[in-house]
């Protein structure tokens, strides 16, 4: 059952990671017309939110 868990915790892992990424990416490429520095703001704060999951995925595994 072990194996399950840590099975698991990598998936939310990578799956955190990649989101993060993405929406850094998005955040560099947002449309500066209108609200473009508030969709700034948002895709940093979840790709930042994004690194800190997969850090305490990589945490927990460890």
């Amino acid at each position: 059952m072990g194996e399950w868990i840590s099975a698991v915790a990598f998936g939310i892992g990578v799956l955190a990671l990649v989101l993060g990424l993405t929406s850094i990416i998005m955040a560099f490429i947002a449309d500066k017309s209108g609200n473009g520095m508030q969709e700034k703001v948002e895709y940093g704060f979840f790709g930042v939110t994004g690194f800190v999951i997969f850090a305490l995925m990589g945490y927990a595994l460890a």
